[in-house]
């Protein structure tokens, strides 16, 4: 492990900082460094401090751990500088140093917490709504007692999935000649990357993704898989992030080299961006055979959809929905460099008004709302969103990251939901007893 850390201390990342010309563009742009005085913005706490810091040697500066790691500073540098994935690098050894709180070694294992919680909902959601156990959260745990806390389903998406894959399977045993048409550009096999959120908070979303995909000829195929590591990587976690993502990767790798026109799709946008970059990134697992041939072949929703509109392939017999749809974008979406396909597609519907949010953040970066510490900045980061939802006019908000629903129905009382909500409603697949 120490070569590792030797190779992430002096690999290109750390590299890129020499570019840094202080534009202060990333300051400008940071949701963070606008919202509160304790952190300075990530060119100082990026490069400026970088150039600092020394293996081995205590860290320079502390302020480094309130950077929600957004990427928005990384997103909007002009000369390329990696801000945020140096600013992940410097709270990794930050937490080396001083250690790591309880409270984080549980809130970052969503998988765990979603086993534990999933077989006890009615009683694990009746606790998250008490106002006493909130409380006594907050001072035990240093969660904060009015972050927004997910409800679990009760039940599992991947319980839905085998079931569906059963049905399937049943289908071509007495269909033989049945099939999905043959796409021209695009492979007919698609390996559904799930995420935490999907199986034990919203097992509906992934059902919805499915049946979107096999409207549209894919054969979906959803295996045993966990979580991504990203909730440990944003907190310093990083050794317990490699070993989980490899571990994930290893399970979505399986299927692809069985067909080598196998795709991974996922719903989660901030899980896909660690599948696709900041495993090999930030984590400095850039030889990884398994996580480099995931990385090649992991889409987005919403970008799978759209590759297949310009292709003339994406069935667009979609019916009126005569609503007003307000849209975010999430930090991490924007990251993966595909541009806003959601638009597009929800754009393709007839009778949808959708009006877009221009607001940079919501503010929750995945577990960074829920800490006491940090709640009151994840708010008022995500104020203006808020305040543009509310001022939109829209009943719903469509949004591509979980985390990032539940802080905008946390901010604004109104529904959020995944783009694909929509979609699958245009198809008329709820009529079909979706």
């Amino acid at each position: 492990m120490s070569d590792l850390i030797d190779m992430i201390e002096h690999g290109s990342l750390r590299g890129s900082l020499d570019h840094c010309v202080k534009c202060t563009i990333c300051e400008t742009a940071c949701p963070v460094s606008n919202a509160t005085p304790l952190f300075p913005g990530p060119k100082y706490a990026g490069p400026q401090s970088e150039r600092y810091r020394v293996a081995g040697e205590p860290s320079v500066d502390a302020s480094v751990d309130y950077c929600s790691g957004c990427g928005i500073c990384s997103q909007v540098c002009p000369q390329g500088v990696k801000i945020a994935e140096i600013n992940a690098r410097a709270r990794d050894a930050l937490k080396r140093e001083h250690g790591v709180p309880l409270r984080d070694r549980i809130i970052t294992r969503p998988t765990w917490l979603g086993r534990i919680g999933t077989p006890v909902a009615p009683i694990a959601n009746l606790a998250l709504n008490l106002r006493p156990a909130r409380i006594l959260a907050e001072k035990a745990l240093g969660v904060h007692r009015d972050a927004p806390a997910p409800r679990f389903a009760g039940r599992r998406f991947s319980t839905w999935a085998r079931a569906r894959g059963r049905e399937r399977r049943a289908d071509r045993a007495t269909a033989p000649g049945a099939g999905p048409p043959d796409h021209r550009g695009l492979p007919r096999r698609v390996v559904y990357f799930h995420g935490c959120g999907t199986e034990f908070y919203e097992p509906w979303e992934g059902e919805k993704v499915v049946e979107v995909l096999e409207h549209n000829g894919f054969q979906v195929t959803v295996p045993r898989q966990g979580c991504c590591g990203l909730p440990l990587q944003s907190s310093g976690l990083f050794d317990d992030a490699r070993r989980t993502v490899l571990r994930l990767a290893r399970s979505l790798s399986a299927p692809l080299r069985d067909d080598a026109d196998a795709i991974i799709v996922g719903n989660a946008t901030s899980c896909t961006l660690m599948l696709k970059r900041e495993g090999r990134e930030i984590l400095g697992l850039e030889d990884d055979p398994d996580l480099r041939l995931v990385s090649r072949r992991t889409y987005d929703i919403c970008e799978l959809l759209l590759a297949l509109h310009d292709r003339g392939e994406l069935r667009t017999d979609f019916r009126p929905i005569r609503e007003i749809v307000a849209y975010h974008a999430p930090c991490q979406q924007q990251g993966h460099g595909i541009g806003k396909p959601a638009l597009d597609l929800l754009a393709l519907i007839p009778g949808l008004e959708v009006r877009e949010m221009n607001a940079r953040c919501c503010g929750i970066a995945g577990t960074y709302g829920l800490k006491a510490e940090k709640h009151g900045i994840s708010m008022a980061v995500g104020r203006d969103l808020f305040d543009q939802v509310l001022a939109s006019g829209a009943p719903t908000v469509a949004c591509d990251s979980e985390t990032c629903r539940w802080q905008i129905a946390h901010g604004t009382g109104r529904r959020s939901v995944h783009p694909i909500d929509f979609l699958h409603r245009a198809y008329g697949l709820d009529d079909a007893g979706a």
